[in-house]
């Protein structure tokens, strides 16, 4: 599952009706009045929260209702259960008994391959001009809507559907955590919950397609995303106050792509090695920047860790100190998680060296952050080097954070 970021408010101004003696009241000025409370409790509602269900909103399948015209009555026929959820802007979307919550698919099938759908649910404005009401009260609506790209920041997933060509006969998933095509896939719904101190989002460097040994670089790449997944996957989980973005961005160097959006670039020895003088560049100004550079050591090559570390201090500007001689308070060791001493994994201790925007790590931290299929690693291995890997993590949010609030 891929985690979702959501913006914070817009830093705009409040301005609120300026009251005195003998005001007289309308329908604008009244209007103004309500509007600067809903918009503060908006700001504070994103500010420390982030949209999602609250409570019901179930999905289920339903008969044709009877009184639909003939060519409609298939089996493409929804029920949404009553509920509420609340959009990012903190707006509750009320979905009650008494409203029709029938709903048909009506997105055409694919001509080859198969298409996701999306049903979605959203707030209405009560005072958009299309739903105007002749009575003193008004109501605040919702709408169900069916797209075939991913929700907007302000609507609530309430399931997906994978159709294929062919005609569409929606199921109850056999198994519920896999459903397969036409069967209701409810696992992507989102929870209103407390909003995350931030999203720790992290690239590694593309292999180029060109190089002969392409093929097998790009499944040594692969088995390296597949460990920063797990490793994001992990964060929210034992340190909920950050989360990690678990879709790793894949950049290219050169020309030299926008790094100022990731946290924390991952590159091997091997490919640090091969960087050439426009791509050493753009990575020393990621790290000068406030960007942190992972740089594992997978190769268990003593000499291509020599010329690794040679790079490091010549060219992108580091002294690195090992582990042992870095501060008892460092943020490496202490936060969030403390670390008296670097664990042994794979019967091989880690390693690592920090300085500035750099850490070198020799041994098998990385593959221990998940499921690897060449390695035994008991599950105490993998939490304590999880714990390890977002001590890294917070540390290169809390170094980058920074460097932007100096900028």
């Amino acid at each position: 599952m891929v985690h979702q970021s959501f913006p914070p408010p817009p830093t705009h101004p409040f301005k609120r009706l300026r009251i005195y003696d003998g005001l007289m009241m309308n329908a604008r000025r009244w209007s103004l009045a309500h509007d600067y409370f809903r918009r503060r409790q908006n700001v504070h509602y994103q500010s420390l929260n982030q949209p999602g269900i609250v409570c019901g909103l179930g999905v289920k399948l339903i008969d044709a209702p009877a009184e639909v015209a003939a060519q409609f009555r298939d089996r493409r026929w929804l029920e949404i259960q009553p509920g509420i959820a609340i959009d990012v802007e903190g707006n509750p979307i009320v979905v009650d008994e008494e409203t029709n919550r029938q709903y048909r698919l009506r997105t055409e099938t694919p001509l080859t391959g198969t298409l996701t759908i999306y049903l979605v649910v959203s707030y209405l404005d009560p005072y958009s001009p299309d739903r105007q009401e002749n009575s003193e009260e008004i109501r605040e609506w919702f709408r169900l809507d069916e797209k075939t790209s991913p929700p907007n920041d302000k609507e609530v997933e309430l399931c997906r559907i994978k159709i294929q060509p062919g005609s569409v006969e929606l199921e109850h998933p056999t198994d519920l955590l896999f459903p397969e095509v036409n069967e209701l896939d409810l696992r992507y719904r989102m929870q209103a919950k407390a909003r995350p101190e931030a999203v720790v989002r992290v690239a590694q460097i593309k292999e180029s397609e060109t190089d002969e040994w392409y093929e097998s670089r790009q499944n040594m790449s692969d088995r390296a995303t597949k460990s920063l997944s797990y490793l994001m996957q992990s964060v929210s989980v034992l340190y909920p106050v950050l989360q990690g973005q678990t879709q790793i961005g894949q950049v290219s160097l050169q020309p030299p792509e926008d790094l100022a959006a990731y946290d924390l670039l991952y590159l091997t020895d091997r490919q640090l090695v091969e960087l050439n003088e426009e791509e050493i560049y753009a990575v020393y100004q990621y790290q000068k920047n406030g960007g942190l550079i992972l740089i594992d050591a997978v190769s268990n090559d003593d000499l291509l860790l020599k010329t690794a570390t040679e790079i490091i201090f010549h060219e992108l500007e580091t002294n690195l100190q090992y582990w042992q001689d870095l501060s008892d308070n460092h943020p490496l060791i202490t936060q969030p998680f403390l670390f008296a001493a670097l664990p042994i994994i794979n019967q091989a201790p880690v390693q690592i060296w920090n300085g500035g925007g750099v850490i070198l790590v020799t041994g098998y931290l990385s593959a221990a952050w998940g499921l690897n299929e060449q390695l035994y690693i008991d599950r105490n291995d993998i939490r304590t080097a999880q714990e390890l890997g977002i001590n890294i993590l917070h540390f290169a949010w809390r170094r980058r954070q920074i460097a932007q609030l100096i900028q």
